[in-house]
């Protein structure tokens, strides 16, 4: 099987957000970029099916030169070779889309895998954009999945239940958490990586449809409110949560 997963360069989960002076960015100094957590299941999908049917994995991220360290790090779980599509500037998810399908239109891929969505915007958009440019079929959010006889079948959770969708091949799909338990690289897989292709794509973005106007931090929280000690602050807590906070 040919097989494209599609990843993104995001700032460590951990990372103590700075916003720039332009109040339209974040800074970058001194930030630890990582694959995409929720790309993670997708990679690991993507290199069970491999596994389990043969083929090749592609990776493909578009981003700053930096980026090829997320690529990086897809080749060193095992990922046979991978595509930097070279973008400095930041793009929305209709321009990411389409700059991704220009490059996948390339080639001929029984799946393409993504995550849910990128830690950093958390949109959700690229997946379902990109197969709609693509004019493939789309599942969104699966937590597992079985690939057979030009077919795949996936599991979606809602609350208080489970949809099981259907689809041809091929099939653009996106991964949530719980689909697998993505490998770690090993010091082999990272010596490998050294090895494997990166191909280098120019980047084709259109204009962003959205404009970030003004990026602010959340507002501070209030101090709390102490109403009493033992049992006789019990009424005039209830009181409070009726009559101010009006959540009883």
């Amino acid at each position: 099987m040919n097989l494209l997963v599609c990843v993104k360069h995001v700032p460590d989960t951990e990372t103590a957000v700075r916003i720039n002076l332009d109040d339209k960015s974040i800074q970058t100094q001194d930030v630890n970029f990582i694959l995409n957590p929720y790309d993670e299941y997708a990679v690991e999908a993507a290199l069970l099916l491999k596994e389990a049917n043969g083929g090749e994995v592609t990776a493909i991220t578009m981003g700053p030169d930096a980026a090829k360290k997320t690529l990086r790090t897809t080749l060193a779980m095992g990922a046979d070779k991978a595509i930097h599509i070279a973008c400095e500037h930041t793009a929305d998810s209709g321009a990411t889309a389409k700059c991704l399908a220009k490059a996948i239109k390339e080639n001929d891929y029984d799946l393409i895998f993504c995550g849910k969505q990128a830690m950093d915007i958390d949109n959700a958009q690229v997946p379902v954009m990109l197969a709609e440019i693509l004019g493939l079929p789309n599942i969104s959010a699966i937590n597992k999945l079985e690939v057979a006889d030009g077919k795949a079948t996936a599991h979606r959770e809602f609350e208080g239940g489970v949809e099981v969708v259907e689809t041809s091949l091929p099939a653009v799909i996106s991964c949530h958490k719980g689909l697998n338990d993505p490998r770690y690289a090993s010091l082999k897989g990272i010596m490998m990586a050294k090895k494997k292709p990166i191909e280098d794509s120019g980047c084709s973005c259109s204009v962003p449809d959205i404009e970030v106007v003004k990026m602010e931090y959340p507002p501070q929280r209030s101090g709390g409110k102490i109403v009493g000690e033992g049992v006789a602050a019990v009424s005039e807590l209830v009181r409070l949560l009726h009559e101010e906070a009006k959540v009883i």
